[in-house]
């Protein structure tokens, strides 16, 4: 028999839910497409660096037909560019047909300290946008697309193509500039003597904690090809005396001699059990009152809820992590998902892989001017080390 009480009380439930729903409206409408127009938006703004737009208009107003002259392009074409450019706020057009450089737009000048060009170029790179056409299939499946697409994996494709690696090593380290402006001060390196970046590719994120910490040295892990740039970044810093280069894959093993062992950008790279392999290698080399400190985005365990952060149990609100600046977070999750087989992770989930690679998660810290970075903390749980989980994959990030 029907328990009439309990329809009654669904649908009383949903005639609530329908109460908040209204009528699309015209913002609504400008959303979408907004949204639909983004890859074409991205793709306007990687013509432009190609192009040279920025650099070639750098800090005067000068018309269409002079930066079409210099750039090897036509004229009018070029103006309907610098019009599309305009309307993204990357240009300003002015009333004499002239156009000049916003400061976001000046991003794209590859001759700035803070260029992003980099950073655009390898995200709007085929490689990075065609496994994307088929998030849906990975949806389906939770397989990574990627690997259909190109017939190998992510890092395995980078590593044949020294463009394409060249270009991912750059936009790695601009996109770890802001890290490396807050981490150094974020936490207390003072105490410590050496740390390892594992998977740490140019160099960018330790030479900046050397750089505001002369006590400690240093260790770069990565493969031959993620290192690539790093002896760049050490002679720029200095640094050269202090900080080793070691060329290694962290799914076989990390190098003892370290009481600080920090990755950035690259747990979110793998899969769980994965994840467990990296971070036990990093528990079996641990010495008593060392840390593995990892930053990465944490997302909040549902959209739209405070972050958990902290020593305790409880949760604050963390400004940076919202809905607006936590969608790039969102997207950059379902990136992983297609392109190389990871995600991005709740505090629970830290806690997890931390627990089963015997880690006790004790912080998260979220990087005040590095949003969405948090740093965690995690130290040796109670215990003999764990073994790594088997895995065949090879390779850092």
């Amino acid at each position: 028999m029907e328990n009439t009480d309990n329809v009654n009380n669904v649908n009383k439930v949903d005639d609530s839910e329908n109460a908040e729903v209204r009528a699309a409206d015209g913002d609504d409408r400008e959303l979408i497409v907004r949204l639909a127009f983004g890859s074409m938006a991205a793709q306007t703004m990687r013509a432009a660096e190609r192009l040279r737009v920025v650099e070639l208009i750098g800090d005067r107003r000068r018309p269409a037909a002079d930066v079409a002259a210099e750039a090897g392009a036509e004229p009018q074409p070029m103006a309907r560019l610098l019009r599309a450019l305009a309307s993204l706020g990357l240009l300003r057009e002015h009333a004499s047909g002239s156009y000049s450089v916003t400061p976001a737009g000046a991003l794209l000048d590859p001759n700035r300290p803070d260029s992003l060009t980099s950073f655009v170029r390898m995200f709007t790179e085929p490689t990075m946008t065609r496994a994307w056409e088929h998030l849906d299939d990975s949806v389906r499946t939770g397989r990574t697309s990627f690997d259909t697409v190109f017939g190998t994996d992510f890092f395995s494709h980078v590593a044949r193509h020294p463009e394409v690696s060249a270009d991912f090593n750059a936009a790695m380290g601009q996109a770890s500039r802001d890290t490396a402006a807050a981490l150094p001060h974020a936490y207390d390196f003072g105490r410590f003597t050496r740390v390892t970046d594992v998977g740490g590719g140019d160099g960018t994120l330790l030479a900046a904690v050397l750089a505001a910490h002369p006590g400690l040295t240093g260790v770069v892990l990565d493969t031959a090809e993620g290192l690539a740039e790093a002896p760049g970044t050490l002679e720029r810093q200095g640094l050269t005396e202090r900080c080793a280069l070691t060329i290694g894959d962290f799914f076989r093993a990390v190098p003892a001699g370290s009481d600080v062992y920090l990755m950035k950008s690259v747990l979110h790279d793998w899969a769980d059990d994965q994840v467990v392999t990296i971070l036990s290698h990093c528990r079996a080399v641990l010495p008593p009152g060392g840390v593995v400190l990892i930053v990465d985005p944490v997302l909040p365990e549902r959209p739209g809820t405070p972050t958990e952060t902290g020593t305790g149990t409880g949760t604050e609100a963390d400004p940076e992590v919202n809905l607006s600046a936590g969608g790039v977070t969102y997207l950059t999750d379902l990136n992983m998902l297609v392109n190389v087989g990871g995600r991005e992770r709740t505090r629970r989930d830290f806690e997890d892989v931390c627990r089963r690679a015997g880690l006790t998660l004790t912080s998260i810290t979220p990087l005040t001017g590095a949003a969405p970075f948090s740093l965690i903390e995690a130290v040796a749980g109670p215990g003999p080390a764990p073994g790594p989980v088997p895995t065949s994959d090879t390779g850092t990030g």
